[in-house]
């Protein structure tokens, strides 16, 4: 947008400056033309009184050498021609084509206007001034000068013209890009802004400044909508982090009055006892999940603290083991992550052991800042990946599956607090692929 701004303000300019510098140089032309006639003619017309002197005295000798000294000292040359177009005086070298000039002149008419001068030419101009008094004609008088000091001047004005001209656009653009800057500063800021706030950064405001008023308000009303809109959402985030909070323990004293309840229900209660006992599993295992989500969102989470990654991931084996799943990890042992990393890897792991069938394989890997969980499960539809990390989301085979249906959720917020990538991928044959790419500087060691 800055670019076109320019090109069109530039493009203007060039056309105005155009408009008065082109009209102005022909102007000087025509101008310089004129006055180079205007001296021409007086000198042709003495020479012109001279021939008719000459004529009648029938003594050229005079003539001759006036036009010597005249050709000598303008380097111009000179021709007397009779009624009969005889020569009775030259002087200098006469290259031009005569014949028209003669003729306009045997016909009673002076020469009126000149070719327009330039740089570049033309070189001589030739005159034609006719000799006698009233209606008698005596001869004719031809006069080819020199332009050189006309086409100097104007060179020198049209150089000075383009000289100006360009400075004058310089400015020009100059002007025209600080202008555009100016009226996009503002579109600049909210840019800046949106973007920011795209990437987390929800206390990020425009600044307003220089601009357009109207631009100025809009960042204004921005501003506003944006503290609107955060505000909702902390608000939000606060409602779900004190409800989870303030849930947890009314739950566990719930959970422990069920149990202690246990040697007293009959026989044929226990399994309405024990789908109680595990309602309310999961309902605090819920509770848990909402806490961290809010608590992820709030801004608790930090990138800043790195965590050995191996270790971590060696207590899953036991997990693994007990439901008849091999897990392989390759990556070194000094290999560090982000802490909000190894807990997604962790989500990842949790996820893979619930939906594996026994037997099943789960695959940990590190390598030029990817961090790669893959199992040969069930896996996920292209539909269900895109729709897998959203709150709540369960797929339809999976609906028997303990969860809350939010640990994509978490490990998506977790991804964007530590700047990373979360990705789900199809593995080959079949299973998914969890795959973290790490931001610049998150990992410490990587396998070599």
């Amino acid at each position: 947008m800055n670019s076109r701004l320019v090109v069109t303000f530039t493009t203007l300019i060039v056309f105005l400056i155009a408009a008065l510098a082109v009209p102005l140089g022909l102007f000087y032309s025509s101008h310089r033309t004129n006055r180079l006639l205007l001296d021409r003619r007086a000198d042709a017309t003495r020479f012109a009184e001279l021939a008719d002197q000459s004529a009648r005295d029938a003594d050229h000798s005079a003539l001759s050498a006036e036009i010597e000294r005249y050709s000598e000292l303008y380097g111009a040359a000179v021709r007397v021609l009779g009624r009969d177009r005889k020569v009775l005086a030259e002087a200098g070298r006469m290259t031009a084509d005569t014949g028209a000039a003669t003729r306009l002149a045997l016909s009673g008419r002076t020469t009126e206007e000149l070719p327009a001068i330039g740089p570049l030419g033309p070189r001589t101009v030739l005159l034609a001034e006719p000799a006698g008094r009233d209606a008698q004609l005596s001869g004719v008088v031809l006069l080819q000068a020199r332009t050189d000091n006309a086409r100097t001047d104007v060179t020198l004005v049209w150089g000075a013209l383009a000289a100006g001209a360009l400075i004058a656009l310089a400015y020009s653009v100059l002007a025209a890009r600080r202008l555009a800057r100016w009226i996009l500063r503002p579109v600049t800021e909210l840019d800046r802004t949106t973007r920011a706030i795209a990437e987390g950064q929800l206390d990020a405001r425009a600044h307003p400044g220089n601009g357009p008023s109207e631009l100025r308000r809009l960042e204004e009303r921005f501003n506003a909508m944006a503290d609107a809109v955060s505000g909702a959402l902390e608000r939000q985030r606060a409602f779900v982090a004190d409800a989870s909070h303030e849930l947890r323990t009314p739950l566990t004293v719930l959970s422990l009055r069920l149990e202690n309840l246990e040697p007293h229900l009959r026989e044929e209660g226990s399994a309405e006892y024990e789908e109680t006992l595990a309602e309310l599993d999961r309902l605090a295992l819920l509770v848990e999940d909402l806490l961290a989500l809010a608590k992820v969102e709030a801004g608790a989470v930090t990138a800043t603290a790195q965590t050995a990654l191996a270790p971590r991931l060696a207590g899953w084996r036991e997990v693994y083991t007990a439901r008849g799943l091999t897990l392989e990890v390759a990556i070194p042992a000094e290999a560090e992550v982000p802490e909000p990393v190894a807990r997604i890897a962790d989500i990842a792991l949790d996820n893979a052991q619930k939906f594996v069938p026994s037997g099943g394989k789960v695959e940990v890997t590190l390598g030029d800042g990817v961090l790669r969980v893959a199992d040969d499960g069930p896996g996920l539809g292209e539909d269900e990946r895109a729709e897998a990390q959203g709150r709540f989301w369960r797929s339809g085979s999976h609906a028997n599956v303990p969860g809350s249906g939010l640990g994509l959720a978490i490990a998506a917020e977790l991804a964007r607090a530590c700047g990373a990538a979360l990705s789900l991928l199809p593995a080959c044959p079949h299973g998914l692929v969890v795959e973290i790419r790490l931001g610049s500087g998150a990992q410490n060691q990587s396998p070599q």
